[in-house]
Formats: C-alpha cells, sequence, structure tokens
C-alpha cells in the first residue's frame, strides 16, 4: 500500500481511482462494508481502491475530541486499510485552509482533477467542505456532471447499536472490552514501535517493552491483562499500564507491557498489545516500594485471568 502524505505530493500518476473518505479511526465493521463496498467498485473499473483520510481529524480540529482520545493509531489505521487491500492512502493535513474549502471545490479540485476518482463510497453521516456544507446528495449531483459515481453506505448494527467510532469510544471508556470486540470483529489492540525508557520497571525487577502513543488514547486508562505479538509473532501473555505514571510526575501516555516470559531486548521491534481484560485503574502511589509490591498483584492477577481463560469452555 502507498502512503502519500499532503496533496503536495500528489502526482499525475495517482489519477485514476475508486474512493472513500474518512477518518477510519479504529476500522470498526461499518468501515470494514465500506472497504468491501470499495472493492466492489474498484473490481468493475478496474481501478486502485483509494482512502482519503485527515490528520488531525476534523473532531481533533474543532476541538470535539480532545476529552474522548482516539480508538487507534495512525499506525494501526494504516495496517487496518493495507490488510483490507486499500492500494493508496492519501492523508491531508486537515487545517484552516482545508477547512474553509467549499464543498463544490473539494469535489471539483480534489476529487475530480487531482484524483480523478469514478466512484466515491461514503458513509451514510458523511459531511464535507466549509461548515459541512456538503453531504451525499451534493455529491451525486456533481459525480453525475463530472463522470463519477457517489454512494452512501447504509449503517452496519452491532447489538442493536450503530457500528461508529463515537461508539467504540464510549465502550473503550467503560472499558467493555467484549462490547469492542463485537463491534470490531476483533479484539481490541494498539502497537508501536518498542522505545528506550526510563528503564525504572527494569530496577523494580518488572522489565516492559514501552510504547509511546502520540495521541490520547479512547481506552481508558489503568491496568490490564494482554496478549502481545512481537513483530507479528505468535501472542505473549502479559500485563500492561496503560497511562501517563502520575507516581513519577509524568504527563506523556504509554503504553508498558510486562510479558511473563521475559523475551530479552525488544527496542526497535513493532509490539502489538491485545487488551484481554481491565484490572484496575490507573493510580498514583506514595513511594516506588509501594509502587513494586502493586505490580507484583497487577501481575499476579493476569496470570490468573489467563489460567481461568484456559479453564473456560
Amino acid at each position: 500500500m502507498e502512503l502519500i502524505r499532503g496533496l503536495h505530493n500528489l502526482r499525475e500518476r495517482h489519477r485514476g481511482c475508486v474512493l472513500s473518505i474518512g477518518n477510519f479511526d479504529g476500522f470498526h465493521r461499518g468501515h470494514q462494508a465500506l472497504i468491501a463496498r470499495l472493492q466492489e467498485h474498484a473490481a468493475r473499473a478496474g481501478l486502485p481502491p483509494a482512502v482519503l483520510t485527515f490528520e488531525p481529524t476534523p473532531r481533533e480540529y474543532f476541538g470535539r475530541q480532545g476529552r474522548e482520545g482516539r480508538v487507534a493509531t495512525f499506525r494501526d489505521k494504516l495496517k487496518a486499510l493495507s490488510r483490507a487491500g486499500v492500494a493508496r492512502v492519501l492523508c491531508v493535513r486537515f487545517d484552516r485552509r482545508f477547512a474553509a474549502m467549499p464543498a463544490e471545490c473539494f469535489v471539483e479540485d480534489l476529487l475530480v482533477a487531482r484524483l480523478g476518482a469514478k466512484a466515491v463510497v461514503v458513509g451514510d453521516d458523511f459531511r464535507f467542505g466549509a461548515g459541512r456544507g456538503g453531504d451525499i446528495g451534493l455529491l451525486r449531483r456533481m459525480g453525475e456532471r463530472a463522470g463519477f459515481v457517489a454512494e452512501s453506505l447504509g449503517t452496519v448494527e452491532e447489538d442493536g447499536v450503530r457500528c461508529s467510532s463515537s461508539a467504540l469510544r464510549e465502550r473503550l471508556a467503560v472499558p467493555d472490552l467484549d462490547a469492542a470486540a463485537r463491534m470490531l470483529g476483533r479484539p481490541y489492540a494498539l502497537s508501536g514501535r518498542v522505545r528506550p525508557g526510563l528503564r525504572l520497571g527494569r530496577k523494580l525487577g518488572f522489565p516492559t517493552a514501552n510504547v509511546a502513543l502520540r495521541r490520547k488514547p479512547a481506552l481508558r486508562l489503568g491496568v490490564y491483562a494482554v496478549r502481545a505479538r512481537v513483530a507479528g509473532g505468535p501472542p505473549r501473555p502479559g500485563v500492561a499500564n496503560l497511562g501517563v505514571r502520575p507516581t513519577l510526575g509524568m504527563s506523556r501516555c504509554l503504553l508498558e507491557t510486562h510479558l511473563f516470559d521475559n523475551p530479552g531486548d525488544l527496542y526497535g521491534r513493532e509490539l502489538e498489545v491485545e487488551f484481554v481484560r481491565f484490572l484496575r485503574a490507573e493510580q498514583r502511589f506514595e513511594s516506588l516500594e509501594r509502587l513494586a509490591e502493586q505490580i507484583e498483584r497487577d501481575r499476579r492477577a493476569a496470570q490468573d485471568c489467563f489460567k481461568e481463560l484456559a479453564q473456560s469452555p
């Protein structure tokens, strides 16, 4: 899959595609249905399936997602789109200039002139252009004149609830991992590259593989029983803390994963962490000794969780 960062990197060879537009945060079952339909258009047209997405997201730019956080990292979003067969992803910087683009210019200048889209598939709540002035009706009318097909996909539901990134955030904030997994069609996970940290876990006897998260996660901060895969390898049980480490006075969110089998140095390798069970909320401890005692209790709780799962039918 080709990632095109910014409109300035579009080339003539990128003209001609079928296109879907959205944030694709979490790549839930609604997103999966959208890309499956896009693939059908691509097969009929003999054109590559492409996605237009945004950084930051419009919700973040307008301040509507400050407290909620993201379901997925940008890396995870790209991986999901690639696995679904998307050939190209155009990531556009959503800034003041882009937000002010009239809906008609969005279609004429970007979708038609620069991308040469022959089909555009969007969700049923899709809006675009300055003041969210464009909708599927405008897309269809302009498509008839410009020579592309515009289609809005119907709602996909799970447990009687519309599959959406907002609904996923609500479930992750609880956290209700089972409900989130049903909406995703897979267990909820985050991934990233392991980076050196303070090595405090090693000093306390609990070495961790640390993944820094650039954006606030939608998942409730706290301690979880997890399964982790190193560079796509087999799942390894462990315990992880997702949080800002208040005992150390930190503020940046970090995913710290302690694997029970101690796989050694993982620096620079990609780690995918699947969240199995919520154990407790993040908290501040009065000393590192108290923190170490709690980490041992967390490790035992996670091990008990996996024993229970192994015994269940």
